[in-house]
């Protein structure tokens, strides 16, 4: 009987130290580990987007692109292309990315009716992405170190952590919430507060789909919560560890993009 509730014991245990070492996850380590399911979800990754944007009075409209994605390591630097397609004002427009981890991306946006490359200053990642509720900094992610995390609370199925700026000269607002889901890490919901503690901002996870393993976001909406309008996100056609090759992530690709890799048949 003895050596019965030792083997018991010894097949629990495994289970206790797992609940417990979850229970001292920090809130950068959850933060962190957020940021590896959301953003770097396979070696590579290409989908098709739509955005649908809705003012303030109403009234909508579309924009379509493709997204290709290389990382150089996992929470390291990383490498987006954005090439949109529809509607005909925003036809050709390409907009890049190479993320960094020890300093401010570096981000630039094709312009084809003038064919101008614009650089996007460090200033300006957090305005609108090709007129969107989305900002630019939404797109390719926000880097965690530019934050200070707090855990706020935690139920069975969910943390929700409060980040504030380092900086706080550099953006808008003064903190925000986010919900991060425990089974698969992905942060589900973000409330940002401006000077007065107001929420004036609401991003949502509207739809999460598992794609060849890795839980994925395949609907999300940001809400403007003071002037009105909001803009919805669906992605589609959504592959991940194609093998992408890096020589197409350069400035060469905003002039001529890389046609085999845009081919969503493929």
């Amino acid at each position: 009987m003895k050596r019965q509730i030792r083997l018991a014991l010894l097949m629990t245990l495994p289970t206790i130290f797992a609940g417990t070492a979850m229970a001292q996850m920090s809130a950068t380590e959850i933060v962190k580990k957020a940021e590896l399911a959301a953003y770097y979800a396979g070696d590579d990754g290409r989908s098709a987007a739509r955005m649908l944007i809705t003012d303030a009075q109403g009234r909508k409209q579309m924009r379509q692109f493709i997204i290709l994605r290389k990382d150089q390591s996992d929470g390291g630097s990383q490498d987006m292309l954005v090439f949109f397609s529809r509607p005909a004002d925003v036809k050709d427009t390409v907009f890049r990315v190479v993320k960094h981890t020890d300093k401010d991306d570096d981000r630039w946006l094709y312009l084809p009716g003038l064919d101008l490359v614009k650089r996007i200053s460090a200033g300006d990642k957090r305005t609108s992405f090709v007129g969107s509720h989305f900002f630019y900094e939404d797109v390719s992610g926000r880097n965690t170190e530019q934050d200070n995390f707090t855990l706020l609370s935690e139920t069975d199925s969910a943390y929700v952590l409060e980040g504030k700026p380092k900086d706080p000269s550099s953006v808008e607002f003064t903190r925000y919430e986010v919900t991060i889901d425990k089974e698969n890490f992905l942060p589900t919901q973000i409330r940002f507060f401006n000077a007065q503690d107001q929420e004036y901002r609401h991003v949502e996870a509207l739809k999460i789909e598992t794609i060849q393993g890795h839980p994925t976001v395949t609907h999300s909406k940001v809400e403007d919560l003071i002037n009105g309008g909001s803009t919805e996100m669906q992605f589609r056609f959504i592959s991940y560890d194609l093998g992408l090759p890096e020589d197409i992530f350069t400035e060469r690709s905003l002039r001529t993009p890389p046609r085999q890799w845009l081919d969503l048949k493929d």
